[in-house]
């Protein structure tokens, strides 16, 4: 089983795609690429072209132009049973048991009823929802269905996992056990592609991220990579407002409280650690920061799309 996950070095593959919608590109020339075994990222504000895209790599609708692998293979429905799929519109028959319910949706990918039972059961327990097992969908609070419908997905343990927005309507303590499960999954060596809005979310989770938005993509790579696009921050307070050592900050330093906020020179900190200590600034507090991955964001795609994915 090992070997077959890892038979290809991405798990999922996109070169040019387009979709276009009355007469909008939808998607236009989106190409990244998932490397097996990561978890995968896709950032974007509402309406970027997220979910067109996911859905397209997926084999569920076509593009209009370019190509895509899935697991290998350029005809992705071909490898639908090795894939878990959560979509953003959500939805369980509200009389189905929580074990039927997570069966089900295991049988649709090829996983006998009978054994989607037996895990489910297994899921449910491993997951706090023992009392929940035999009880109808209807039953259940918001939060418990949707976790129903997360372990549906992994049932019949796929080798890519996709969710579309899956942090979305869940509370704090759901979400932290959400990002346990892809941790989990993961581990398992599951490739796990999941899109957000959210960046926290990709910058404790994600290996790669993709960047989307207007329908392309403005940045597909390593976390590290997109935040190495800026510069350090240094925070720094001193006893002594001015000096000689005020040469060595940055003349678009700003004022942060009772401190100066800038980005770290390109000698590095020691020259301006030297032009301190000589300058006789009297350091009160010094920091170095590396920029998160919403400033990348930022620096990226612009704060329009960031200002949309916070409205979101």
């Amino acid at each position: 089983m090992t070997e077959t996950r890892h038979a290809y070095p991405y798990a999922a593959e996109a070169h040019g795609i387009v979709k276009i919608f009355d007469d909008k590109r939808a998607v236009d020339g989106v190409s990244l690429k998932v490397p097996t075994g990561s978890i995968f990222g896709i950032l974007g504000p509402n309406g970027a072209g997220k979910t067109t895209t996911i859905r397209t790599m997926l084999g569920i609708i076509d593009p209009d132009e370019g190509h895509r692998t899935l697991l290998g293979n350029d005809r992705p429905l071909e490898v639908a049973h090795d894939v878990g799929y959560l979509p953003e519109e959500r939805g369980l028959y509200p009389s189905m048991t929580a074990k039927e319910a997570i069966a089900f949706m295991g049988h649709l990918r090829n996983l006998p009823l009978d054994i989607g039972r037996e895990r489910g059961v297994e899921l449910l327990k491993h997951h706090d929802l023992h009392e929940w097992i035999n009880r109808p969908i209807r039953s259940l609070s918001k939060g418990m269905a949707q976790t129903v419908q997360l372990l549906g997905t992994i049932v019949h343990r796929p080798k890519l996992i996709v969710f579309d927005e899956p942090f979305s309507g869940l509370d704090a303590i759901n979400q932290g056990k959400l990002e346990d499960l892809i941790r989990g999954e993961a581990a398992k060596g599951a490739t796990v592609i999941f899109s957000t809005h959210v960046i926290a979310h990709a910058e404790r989770l994600c290996e790669e991220v993709a960047i989307i938005a207007g329908g392309k993509v403005a940045f597909s790579g390593p976390v590290d990579t997109a935040r190495e696009r800026l510069r350090p921050i240094v925070h720094l307070k001193t006893r002594n407002p001015d000096g000689p050592w005020r040469a060595a900050i940055p003349k678009n330093a700003r004022m942060n409280g009772n401190g100066l906020v800038f980005e770290l020179p390109e000698s590095g900190p020691e020259p301006l650690l030297k032009a301190l200590i000589d300058g006789n600034a009297g350091i009160e507090t010094l920091s170095i920061e590396r920029p998160g991955l919403h400033d990348a964001f930022v620096d990226i795609a612009g704060e329009a799309a960031a200002a949309a994915m916070e409205e979101r």
